[in-house]
């Protein structure tokens, strides 16, 4: 009988006559199993291997990586979320997997971790922040638990800053896709529009969802359960829309969606429009504004696109709202009607 063992890797060598020898290693990295596959010399030095690893991962940091992993807090975390963190996780246990659990008091822990992070930030800034983010999370996880005694990755700050100011759609914008992208890809648009939801979100959303007056749907991210009022426009484009399938949003073929897919097609729609520097996530933040253009106060844009009143305000703030002059003017007639303004004094002779 065969057994599987795990993590066992194997490696194909060319030796000097030629020929061509497998070898085989209790893990990839680990050390090499003495004998033949099957023999229990075998058997005997891969469980030998095994149990020095077990042994030696206790108080190494990948044993706090891979409770984590086991633990409610990271299961409780959105599908999409819980694939990004093994993503990063992957990374932290190839580079720190054996970095000992009392070290991480030692005041130049921060600082061997920071330059990782500074690595890392070559080629990407954002990922960086992300990767750091993840440990931090961990370990602080851990020091909750008293798994560790410190967490040297608190307030870290951030390498990557974007600001999304000029990263709005306009209506000009929308115009332009709406006038070069295929019809498919229309009604996207308009639900992210007047929705302010997240791009996953929308591409589950269903039929079932939709009463006819409103959307009703729990966000895959946060959790939240929102109800958003269904608008004229978007009313007008669903209910022109055949429903062939319990999905909302179809491709070209008729099918739902795949997150990949759709971002292929967003993108070269975007392109054939002469779109640039805009993404699909921007539309979010484009409903923001444009509620809050509307009159819409930051209570009833967080009930509608389910932020947080703090990043509904941190978005209008910094991010999303325009320094538009017709706001401005529109501040002072407003101010106007509520001020009165004396008569002037008659001119003296």
């Amino acid at each position: 009988m065969r057994v599987r063992l795990k993590g066992l890797n194997r490696k194909r060598k060319q030796l000097a006559d030629g020929t061509y020898r497998d070898y085989y290693y209790a893990w990839k990295g680990g050390p090499r199993i003495e004998g033949e596959p099957g023999t229990p010399q075998f058997m005997d030095s891969y469980s030998k291997a095994v149990s020095r690893k077990a042994e030696n991962s206790k108080n190494v940091l990948l044993s706090i990586t891979q409770s984590f992993q086991a633990s409610t807090s990271f299961i409780a975390l959105s599908a999409a979320t819980r694939r990004d963190y093994i993503r990063y996780i992957k990374l932290i246990e190839v580079e720190f997997g054996e970095f000992p659990l009392d070290a991480l008091t030692d005041r130049r822990t921060r600082g061997e971790f920071m330059a990782w992070r500074d690595r890392l930030a070559v080629r990407s800034r954002r990922s960086a922040d992300y990767a750091w983010s993840v440990l931090a999370r961990i370990l602080s996880w851990a020091r909750d638990r008293g798994l560790v005694l410190a967490n040297p990755c608190e307030r870290g700050g951030r390498l990557y800053r974007a600001s999304r100011a000029d990263k709005v759609w306009t209506d000009h914008d929308e115009a332009r896709f709406l006038t070069s992208a295929p019809p498919h890809l229309h009604l996207p648009l308009l639900l992210a529009l007047w929705t302010g939801q997240r791009q996953g979100d929308l591409l589950r959303l269903t039929w079932a969802a939709y009463d006819g007056t409103a959307i009703r749907l729990r966000q895959q991210k946060t959790g939240a359960r929102v109800v958003v009022p269904i608008g004229a426009p978007l009313k007008a484009a669903l209910e022109a829309t055949p429903r062939t399938s319990p999905v909302i949003l179809l491709n070209s073929e008729g099918r739902p969606w795949t997150s990949d897919g759709f971002r292929a097609s967003w993108r070269k729609a975007c392109h054939v429009a002469g779109i640039t520097g805009l993404t699909f996530h921007d539309l979010r933040g484009t409903a923001v504004s444009r509620l809050a253009k509307a009159g819409g106060s930051s209570a009833q844009i967080a009930t509608l696109t389910g932020h947080s009143l703090r990043d509904v305000n941190a978005i209008l703030d910094s991010h999303y709202l325009h320094r538009d002059p017709t706001m401005a003017v529109d501040a002072i007639r407003k101010l106007e009607t509520r001020t009165k303004i004396p008569d002037q004094a008659p001119d003296r002779a």
